[in-house]
This record gives structure tokens, sequence and C-alpha cells, in this order.
């Protein structure tokens, strides 16, 4: 699999997550199971069928998750260069259609949270913004059309 970037921020979290779907959504998905299976035939049995189903997703989402940790590299803040737009940057744009500006932190894949105004580096406004500088003017395609947008601010995350 890829190397995943993440602020370091952004690798607790998924530590946090995966340590709780472990240590806490494993063993009560286990005791569901085994309250149903305790309730006799288990080839009509709802609760069985939807427990057992939940432990599928639990046990995906966990590999997923134990993957992307091992996969994981953590990009030290301090080190970001911020002459150019690229991950782990906070990039202020200004919408060339309205005047309107708005500041996003461009973040990975799995960090991703648009109401914390986190965009995703592989998004169509993220890829658009990659590598740009303060005073260029990008076009970005997006799915209404075609934007064009002034940066006017990249600052450290």
């Amino acid at each position: 699999m890829s190397t995943i970037y993440l602020s370091q921020e952004g690798y607790n979290n998924l530590k946090v997550e995966l340590n709780a779907l472990k240590s806490v959504d494993r063993p009560r998905i286990i005791n569901q199971i085994a309250e149903a299976r305790d309730k006799g035939d288990l080839s009509e049995n709802a609760e069985y069928d939807a427990a057992k189903e939940a432990q599928g997703l639990l046990e995906a989402r966990i590999a997923k998750l134990e993957n992307d940790v091992s996969n994981a590299r953590v990009l030290d803040k301090s080190e970001m260069d911020t002459s150019s737009v690229h991950l782990l940057t906070k990039v202020t744009i200004k919408n060339m259609a309205n005047g309107m500006e708005m500041t996003y932190a461009i973040v990975s894949e799995t960090e991703a949270d648009l109401a914390a105004k986190k965009i995703s580096a592989t998004s169509p406004i993220g890829k658009g913004l990659l590598g740009k500088s303060v005073g260029e003017i990008t076009d970005i395609e997006v799915p209404n059309g075609i934007m064009h947008f002034e940066i006017i601010k990249i600052e450290r995350l």
C-alpha cells in the first residue's frame, strides 16, 4: 500500500480510534454474538446475523486503520516551506467570481473534514492548489464547471 502523509494530530487520532475499536467495540460485538447464539436456532436469528455483519464491518475498519497506521508518515510542520501550497499548509484563497475569501488546510484524505475547513490534497480544489504560490491565479475544474481562485496567503498548519 502507499504511504499516507499525516500531521501528528491526524496520526494520534488514527491510533486513538484504532484502540477504541479494538478495546471497546470488538468486545461489545463479541458479547452480542454470544447472546444471540444463546437464543437458539441460528438459521432464523436476525439478531445473530446483524451482530455477525457488524463484526465483519468492524474487522474491516480495524484492518484499514492498522494498514493506515503502519503506512503513515508523520510530517514535521516546523520544516514546512510556505513558499507554495502543499500538505499541511493553510491557504487563503479568493474566489475571483464573487470576491469571497476562504481559508483551508491542505491535508491527506484520511484527515479531510470540510466542516473543520480541512480539504484533501486529492480533492479537485486541493489538487488545483498544490504547488501554487501567493499571487498566482489558478483555474480549478469542479463538478459545477471551472472556478478561478487567487492565492492570498500560505501559512504552516
